[in-house]
């Protein structure tokens, strides 16, 4: 196998640690902000399930994303991965939460320009009007949660050690499937570039088989979590206590809202089930796991009446979800530039 396939691949393998970095807090930045759940014990379940989700659920969102732009020159692939991940990077660095969604589709839209190829206009806008429907969608779900969890409080008369016993059990499942949720939504966004590219072949070792895409997720996977390890903890502290101060009941129904939102726009068998009876289904697109948290916070706070959210974090989370796809975009317009002009690299093919 060409060892230049694996540099070029590098920029990937940056942005799925960018993304682990980044996205974690999505999944156990509240359980951890509530002293619920060890950073060490959240780090280790959401790497496992991440690397689950990835290999074996993140072919769909992939697909729709492949379609926003055919990157046809690996150059051209490698750029586009390492400008989305700078841009999720240098958020990270100021401990905002972004999307990384957001950035790889900004550094797509400036591959396409670069290249003069056309961006499937019906595409962009079904990606694009997911980030204002996943956040909503999150803070609809987190309210009903909220409302129906009250209720059941009210009337269930649990001892408090005997809720608190039950709330980190909830947390910790709660937080694995969304690590699930988050590996096989966001997969896309790390590795769907490479994949007509892919010099993987197909495994079967005794039943157990896995695709050349699969193999790509697989390393993908791998990449994420490593960010989670790492760099995580900023982040983490941002969504689990500069937005809002949550109880830990509250910040299970963010991570369980989340997590659903997540799995609505991965799941194939869900789409699938919901067309075959007649009913609409939303898209398979990688979404937002900071904009599913954050519209789950936020929602939760409007019920509870919105005095104990902090506006000035989030008005600071938005200016981040606004200038990081046309950060991406331009980083990969001008890098593309000097890629092909001085290191003779071949970014598109005619």
């Amino acid at each position: 196998m060409d060892l230049s396939y694996f540099i070029f691949l590098s920029s990937g393998l940056f942005l799925g640690w960018s993304l682990g970095a980044n996205d974690a807090a999505n999944v156990f930045g509240t359980a951890v902000g509530t002293k619920m759940v060890k950073f060490r014990t959240a780090a280790f379940i959401a790497s496992l399930f991440i690397v689950i989700g990835a290999v074996f659920a993140g072919a769909g969102a992939s697909r729709t994303l492949g379609q926003l732009g055919h990157i046809n020159a690996l150059p051209g692939a490698f750029m586009v991965a390492l400008a989305a991940a700078l841009s999720v990077y240098w958020m990270v660095k100021a401990a905002i939460p972004v999307s990384t969604s957001q950035a790889i589709v900004g550094a797509i839209v400036g591959w396409n320009i670069y290249s003069g190829k056309p961006t499937d206009l019906d595409i962009f806008f079904k990606i694009t009007s997911t980030w204002v429907i996943c956040p909503i969608l999150s803070g609809l779900i987190a309210t009903i949660i909220y409302f129906i969890i009250k209720w059941l409080l009210k009337y269930s008369r649990l001892h408090l050690i005997r809720q608190d016993s039950y709330t980190r059990i909830g947390l910790i499942i709660a937080g694995a499937f969304g690590a699930y949720a988050l590996g096989a939504n966001n997969i896309a966004n790390v590795m769907g570039v490479f994949v007509d590219s892919s010099p993987f072949k197909g495994i079967n070792y005794h039943g157990f088989s896995l695709n050349a895409a699969q193999i790509l997720f697989l390393i993908g996977g791998l990449a994420i979590s490593s960010g989670v390890y790492t760099y995580s903890r900023r982040v983490i502290n941002t969504v689990g206590n500069g937005l809002m101060h949550m109880s830990p009941i509250v910040a299970w129904i963010v991570v369980v809202s989340q997590s659903l939102v997540l799995f609505i726009f991965a799941s194939q068998g869900l789409q699938n089930f919901l067309l075959s009876h007649g009913l609409p289904a939303l898209p398979l697109v990688p979404v937002s796991s900071s904009q599913a948290v954050i519209g789950a916070v936020v929602g939760i706070g409007i019920a509870k009446g919105g005095h104990g959210i902090s506006w000035g974090t989030l008005g600071r989370i938005a200016i981040g979800w606004i200038t990081t796809p046309a950060i991406a975009a331009l980083v990969c317009f001008v890098s593309l530039f000097f890629l092909a002009n001085v290191f003779n690299q071949i970014v598109f093919v005619p």
